[in-house]
């Protein structure tokens, strides 16, 4: 063979060799350990890449619970029997059984109970018409009800009623609380599944002015939180805001029924989640 050619070949050939075994050396010499509890952690939880855990994926969360650096209860999705499986990973005891959350919407002022300052024509974004005006919602503290909550959630657990608010499939909802983060009137909370009342409304208004943009919101008369009403002290107010202080407690209903302005919600829940823990 001509040596013109055969000489470049054997170089090329040569070059190839050594830059192969300096790759083999530097994958061994810079290599990442994995930790091997990462690998298990992913695989256990559920996959859902949510976010509500406030890491980025599932990946993410496992890595940061691997460190230290997290706790091992923030998976909403993959609730208790995913927590005794991280804690049986991470070599610890499973705290006491968290009790699992579900989103609960804080406003029962709909199309139909609510009135509007004017007619916004704009994005069919919640965050897009709270930057027009304060909003369109007589009430500034009221769902705007362009589903904004439902686009943030990754399980298809809300659906716009047709009465303008959103409303929560309690079956697919994992607690996950994105829905929380998207809604920029923070009408969406997140209670303890076995809750059976909450309140819907969060104005701060009082009075008059709650009356004037809608018929079922809290208008702070202070009526549920009297000893002749929840004795127990079940009920305290906070502003202009009756807050629960004790989710079981049975004289809850009785402000249910006594609320003039009808503001409490009664769920309705299996008899299997209506437990105290």
């Amino acid at each position: 063979m001509d040596m013109t050619i055969l000489i470049p070949i054997i170089g090329l050939g040569g070059l190839g060799l050594l830059f192969g075994l300096f790759l083999a050396y530097a994958s061994k010499k810079f290599a990442v350990e994995v930790d091997p509890k990462v690998e298990k952690l992913i695989e256990t939880l559920p996959g859902a890449n949510c976010g509500g855990c406030g890491y980025p994926g599932c990946a993410g969360y496992a890595d940061a619970v691997a460190k230290g650096i997290a706790k091992i209860d923030l998976c909403s999705p993959g609730g208790g029997d995913v927590v005794k499986k991280i804690a049986s990973i991470m070599g610890m005891d499973a705290a006491a059984n968290k009790i699992p959350e579900i989103a609960a919407v804080q406003c029962r002022g709909g199309n139909a109970e609510a009135v509007n300052r004017f007619n916004y024509q704009g994005i069919q974004d919640c965050t897009a018409a709270q930057l027009i005006g304060g909003g369109h919602k007589g009430c500034t503290y009221g769902c705007l009800g362009l589903g904004t909550c439902v686009r943030a959630c990754p399980f298809d657990a809300l659906h716009m009623g047709p009465n303008g608010l959103p409303i929560v499939d309690e079956e697919k909802c994992t607690g996950c609380g994105l829905c929380v983060k998207a809604c920029p009137r923070k009408i969406i909370t997140l209670i303890p599944i076995n809750q059976k009342i909450f309140l819907g409304c969060v104005s701060q208004d009082k009075g008059k002015k709650v009356k004037e943009v809608c018929s079922v919101g809290c208008n702070g008369c202070t009526l549920c939180s009297k000893p002749k009403i929840t004795p127990t002290g079940s009920v305290e107010m906070k502003g202009n805001l009756p807050i629960i202080k004790n989710i079981y407690a049975e004289d809850l209903l009785v402000a249910y029924e006594k609320c003039p302005t009808h503001s409490y919600v009664l769920r309705q829940i299996p008899e299997n989640q209506d437990k105290k823990e």
